[in-house]
């Protein structure tokens, strides 16, 4: 069977902690008071979102033990 002399196309990533680059990447750029104050808003509004809509469901999800004695009028018969 044919075999390689060297793993290919992985090759680099053997030497790639020996290389070190003298480029720096330039500095991030800080974010404004109206982009943070947004960020915070939208964060807001879809926490309140999950909990309104949790509000508004835990009816639907809560057990009555109180209704089992009252039938429909199909269960009747009627």
């Amino acid at each position: 069977m044919f075999r390689r002399r060297e793993p290919v196309p992985f090759a680099f990533l053997a030497e790639a902690d020996r290389f070190r680059s003298d480029v720096t990447p330039p500095p991030r750029e800080r974010a404004s008071a109206g982009q943070i104050a947004g960020r915070w808003l939208l964060g807001l509004t879809i926490v309140a979102a999950l909990v309104g809509s949790l509000v508004v469901g835990m009816p639907a999800l809560s057990t009555d033990t109180g209704s089992s004695a009252q039938q429909s009028q199909a269960s009747q018969g009627r």
